[in-house]
C-alpha cells in the first residue's frame, strides 16, 4: 500500500483508503459475511472475483451512467475510484421473486409498493423488472422502502433518474448474462453524485455479492434456486442452527472450495475470460 494512502474504514469485505482529496482506493478482501456477520473463514480469491467483475461491468456500462472507476491495480483486487457523495439509499432491481422480495410478497402481495399479480411462487419471473429501494442501515439489516420514501430522501426528480438508470443497467446486464446461460434474478446498485452533481455508479457492480446469479439450465420456479453467489455458505450456516449473531461459525474446507468454485465460474461465464488469465493480467477485463 502506498505510504500516501490513509485508511478510512473497513467494511464487511472492503478496505477503504484515501489516496488524495479526489481519489479513493477500494481493496476487496476474501472475507465473506452471512446475515450481516463476517465469518472467520475466508474464501480464497473472492476479492479478485468481485473486483474483476466490477471493473468488467464498469468498462461496459459507462454509456448508461458514469461510474467511479479510475484504474484497476495489478493485484486484481484494488480499484482506484473517484470520491462521490453517496445517495442514502440502496437500489435493488428485481426481475424475479426471491429473498426479501418473496417474503414481502407472501405477507402483502406487493414488494416495496409494487402490487404484483396473485398466485406467484418463489423464484417466479416478474411481469417486468421493478426497482425496490432500501435504507442503508449503520447496524443490523437494511430496510425495504417504497419509491415515495426514496424520493423523500433524495428528491423526486433525482429518484426518477435513479430508477431509470437502474432499470437500464439491469436490462443490459441481464441480456449479457442470459446469453451466457445465467439468470440475473436481482442486483443491488449504489449511486452517488460527483462534484458537478452528476449521478455516478459507485461501490461494486453486478457481482455475486451484490446479485443473485442463477444457472439458467437449472431454473425451476417454486422454491430456492441453485446460485453462483454466497447462498451455498448461507445454507451451510442455516443448517447449524446458528443464531445469526457474532461470532459466526467456521466454514469447512469443502464448503469453502464449493463457494470459491461458484464465484470463479460466474466470473468466467460472465467475462468470457479464464480466471487464471485475469490473475496474470487484470487489465484483460477492461478490454
Amino acid at each position: 500500500m502506498p505510504d500516501a494512502a490513509v485508511h478510512l474504514a473497513s467494511g464487511k469485505v472492503r478496505e477503504l483508503y484515501a489516496l488524495d482529496e479526489e481519489r479513493l482506493l477500494l481493496v476487496a478482501s476474501d472475507r465473506i459475511s452471512t446475515f450481516d456477520v463476517i465469518l472467520p473463514t475466508e474464501i480464497p480469491d473472492k476479492g479478485r472475483v468481485l473486483t474483476g467483475l466490477s471493473a468488467f461491468w464498469f468498462a461496459r456500462t459507462h454509456e448508461i451512467v458514469p461510474n467511479h472507476l479510475l484504474a484497476l491495480r495489478s493485484d486484481g483486487r484494488s480499484l482506484e475510484c473517484r470520491r462521490l457523495e453517496m445517495l442514502p439509499v440502496e437500489v435493488v432491481v428485481r426481475g424475479y421473486l426471491s429473498g426479501s422480495g418473496w417474503k414481502d410478497y407472501r405477507a402483502t402481495g406487493s414488494v416495496c409498493g409494487h402490487a404484483l399479480p396473485g398466485g406467484l411462487v418463489e423464484s417466479d419471473r416478474l411481469p417486468e423488472p421493478i426497482v425496490t429501494p432500501a435504507t442503508k442501515a449503520t447496524s443490523g439489516h437494511d430496510e425495504n422502502i417504497d419509491a415515495e420514501a426514496a424520493a423523500g430522501l433524495v428528491g423526486a426528480e433525482r429518484w426518477a433518474e435513479v430508477e431509470s438508470v437502474a432499470l437500464a443497467l439491469y436490462a443490459f446486464a441481464s441480456r449479457h448474462a442470459e446469453a451466457r446461460g445465467i439468470i440475473l434474478a436481482d442486483t443491488k446498485f449504489e449511486l452517488g453524485l460527483d462534484q458537478a452533481g452528476t449521478l455516478v455508479l459507485g461501490d461494486e457492480a453486478l457481482t455475486p455479492d451484490s446479485s443473485r446469479f442463477w444457472p439458467a439450465d437449472e431454473y425451476a420456479p417454486g422454491g430456492p434456486q441453485p446460485s453462483y453467489d454466497k447462498q451455498y455458505v448461507r445454507d451451510y450456516c442455516e443448517s447449524l442452527g446458528w443464531d445469526k449473531t457474532d461470532p459466526g461459525p467456521e466454514v469447512p474446507a469443502d464448503v469453502v472450495a464449493g463457494t470459491r468454485a461458484r464465484y470463479v465460474e460466474a466470473f468466467e461465464l460472465l467475462t468470457g475470460l479464464a480466471f487464471a488469465a485475469y490473475i496474470a493480467d487484470p487489465q484483460a477485463v477492461l478490454q
